[in-house]
């Protein structure tokens, strides 16, 4: 594997920091590493030797499971911990953990952290590279790229298109990655929700903000739709449930009455007949089970990138071939 500086730098905090050129290295990058998921042997060896730890201190199925995927898949030697069964439970500090870890020399960690900035912090006191699986309410960079992976499948480019992040955007750390990518790759981006949850300071991103989802669908080409973040909640962001879904929720009716065939999109875990009805997720505007799929393609070049990978030798290391 090459020594030179990798494409990235050090670490993945975010999608805000990188330029234009950077995102979509990593999108052109994951695009060869999606067809060794489809082999009956899913595994080359890129990344043999390499120790990488997955520091989750919140909940989480498919963002840890499909780095493990995308670890494993690449030959890296993975460790999970979760906040629950490690030292964190009996006080120690998040720092202290790390570098305990570093002491056993490891390569990399992925961190998932309910505090915001917190893996920003991280990397700035341990020589691993780290990578943000979700930190607070401010960004999940992975998430952002593998969203727009798969619109740019479906669509072939992301400049000029028209796309609308519908629900909880206040709590959602998924909404800013999507914003800052999808701007920096010539998209126009609009937010919708109730006024609670999508509070018109949001418009200071260069986005427009609608509160009715009738014309945000009127407006879209694509719907990235989010779901309510009760455990966020601390107070009443809206009526209840029912009357959510009634006003906001995303429906056949309502795409029906689209004046384009649009995309529709969910980062899940998804709340069934609130922010979105079971036959839009299964319908034929749905590409949620692709942005799973896509997940582990753009975590493995997110990897290999980190590693010090270079994106025009990805081809041959999807063969086994040297980074």
């Amino acid at each position: 594997m090459t020594t030179a500086e990798p494409p990235l730098g050090k670490d993945l905090i975010g999608l805000e920091p990188l330029s234009r050129e950077q995102i979509l290295s990593i999108l052109d990058t994951a695009e060869p590493f999606k067809e060794i998921s489809e082999r009956r042997i899913k595994k080359v060896p890129v990344l043999r030797g390499k120790t990488i730890v997955n520091l989750f201190f919140e909940p989480s199925t498919r963002t840890r499971v499909s780095f493990e995927f995308a670890e494993k898949r690449l030959s890296a030697d993975t460790v999970n911990i979760a906040a629950s069964g490690s030292s964190v439970s009996k006080g120690e500090t998040l720092v202290d953990t790390a570098r305990n870890l570093e002491a056993m020399r490891i390569d990399m960690v992925v961190i998932r952290h309910g505090a915001s900035g917190a893996a920003g912090f991280l990397a700035e006191r341990i020589p691993s590279n780290v990578i943000n699986a979700g930190d607070g309410s401010h960004e999940h960079p992975t998430q952002g790229l593998l969203d727009l992976l798969t619109i740019r499948d479906h669509r072939g480019s992301i400049e000029g298109l028209k796309v609308c992040i519908v629900g909880d955007v206040l709590h959602s750390r998924v909404a800013r990655s999507n914003i800052y990518g999808l701007l920096k790759l010539g998209a126009e981006v609009a937010v919708c929700g109730p006024p609670t949850l999508v509070p018109r300071s949001f418009a200071e991103l260069g986005v427009s903000v609608f509160h009715r989802v009738e014309e945000a669908i009127e407006w879209a080409d694509v719907l990235n739709v989010l779901r309510l973040q009760l455990e966020r909640m601390q107070a009443g962001y809206v009526p209840s449930l029912r009357e959510y879904n009634r006003i906001w929720g995303i429906s056949t009716e309502r795409l029906e009455r689209a004046p384009r065939d649009i995309l529709v999109l969910h980062p899940g875990p998804m709340n069934r007949g609130v922010e979105i009805d079971s036959d839009v997720a299964d319908g034929p505007h749905s590409v949620i089970l692709n942005q799973v799929t896509n997940g582990v393609a753009v975590r493995m070049a997110v990897l290999y990138l980190l590693a010090g990978g270079a994106p025009e030798r990805a081809e041959a290391a999807k063969h086994g071939g040297e980074a």
